[in-house]
């Protein structure tokens, strides 16, 4: 089985390696190439992936290459983790923004709609690549905007599934509060990418949700950054994406007082770096936990074995709703448990969503068709149009500003800017 990591070159593929070499016995990785364009990342990064494969007895083998083509022909599954601009370009995503009084985020809002502009031509040329070279493949997008990236891809007809951890790591934390095993857990998950809710908790098929609230409300809503009272006036735990929905002026003058998330991790990047070029090193460092992703490794490894062998647990995964909602149309991409095997993710149904939460899932949706538009056709029309219809910007004035340092920010991406 041949494996290929399309950004391979990024501080999270130890943590994807680490993954494939505890797991050897549900995914059978016999080669597994990295491709990446920035060769100065490479170089550290594939020899701590040889060196954590090696030290945990894992038979496969890894290489490493600038080469897409190379490295995607023959791979029975392709994974998508790259970052177009680096962590320069979510500075300026996370920045730009807040001089409008809007949310800085790298998926949420303005920002969120610049990630997906730059980030969407790239990943269907990508995508266009895989298919030239070996049809059958597989993709797994982990690319941010997941949603938007994923519908991307599948409009196309590509073979894709999106993954994203908030899923996994509510189940993890969930688990270790009720003290049991993770797989014993169950959710219902529901909603869209970095829009989702949390409103059954079942273990041996009780709802143990209420319990988890009367007895570990406040660590949950710390954990999440919300008042344990809005979280027990909801009887639900939001994804923490909610906070910029739900606190999104707070948040704003918050992200004004202190440093960006994007110069937190690039520094923290520098010295990820250095510690992978250690060859001493054959272990993802302590480090990495702060990065971000966590329970990625466990989620993308449980997914492809699916979409290869056929056989999995259900779930949580983005693809396309197919009535999974009934007030969106078909084609909007959902995140929700999912059967999962070599034809695809097909939606487990659903109870009705309640009218507080699809509200806003109907016009993020909305807002997500008109990114997707803009990414495809662009023109500023079309930018504005997609931030006027976002329910963080919403306002003509607020949404001319928006697209106009969009657009200043982004012009080296944007062709057509």
């Amino acid at each position: 089985m041949k494996l290929a990591v399309v950004g391979g070159g990024s501080t999270y593929t130890p943590e994807l390696v680490d993954g494939f070499a505890r797991l050897w016995d549900v995914l059978a990785v016999e080669e597994l190439v990295l491709v990446d364009p920035a060769a100065e990342r490479l170089e550290p990064v594939g020899g701590l992936a040889r060196r954590i494969l090696a030290a945990q007895g894992h038979p496969g083998r890894v290489s490493w290459t600038d080469d897409l083509d190379a490295a995607v022909d023959g791979a029975d599954a392709v994974l998508l983790q790259l970052r177009v601009g680096g962590q320069a370009a979510r500075e300026r995503d996370e920045t730009w923004p807040l001089e409008c009084g809007c949310v800085g985020q790298e998926t949420t809002g303005a920002g969120g709609l610049a990630k997906a502009l730059r980030t969407v031509p790239v990943v269907l040329d990508i995508a266009e690549r895989v298919r030239r070279r070996n049809p059958a493949a597989w993709i797994v997008d982990f690319t941010n905007p997941v949603g938007i990236v994923t519908r991307a891809l599948l409009t196309a007809g590509h073979r894709a599934v999106g993954l994203c951890n908030v899923a996994i790591g509510f189940q993890r934390k969930f688990a270790a509060l009720l003290g049991v095993a993770p797989g014993e857990v169950e959710l219902d998950h529901v909603g869209l990418n970095h829009l989702t809710w949390e409103r059954e908790v079942r273990v041996g098929g009780r709802d143990v949700l209420p319990t988890l609230l009367a007895e570990h409300g406040d660590a949950i809503a710390a954990d999440l950054r919300m008042p344990r009272r809005l979280l027990d006036r909801l009887g639900v735990v939001p994804s923490y994406y909610l906070r910029y929905f739900y606190e999104h002026d707070a948040v704003v003058e918050e992200l004004r007082t202190k440093p960006s998330r994007a110069a937190e991790v690039a520094a923290m990047e520098r010295t990820l770096l250095e510690m992978y070029a250690d060859p001493a090193l054959d272990r993802k460092p302590e480090l990495l936990a702060k990065r971000g992703g966590a329970f990625y490794s466990e989620a993308a490894v449980a997914l492809t074995s699916s979409l290869l062998t056929g056989t999995g647990p259900v779930q949580v995964v983005n693809t396309l709703n197919n009535g999974t909602l009934p007030f969106l149309p078909d084609d909007a991409v959902v995140e929700v448990p999912a059967a999962v095997d070599a034809a695809g993710a097909r939606p487990l149904p659903v109870r009705p969503l309640e009218p507080l939460h699809a509200g806003l899932v109907a016009h993020v949706t909305a807002y997500e068709h008109l990114a997707l538009e803009a990414a495809l056709k662009g023109g500023r029309d079309r930018v504005f149009a997609a931030l006027l219809a976002h329910p963080l910007v919403g306002q003509t004035d607020r949404a001319e500003k928006l697209t106009d340092a969009l657009l200043h920010h982004n012009r080296e991406h944007l062709p057509w800017a």
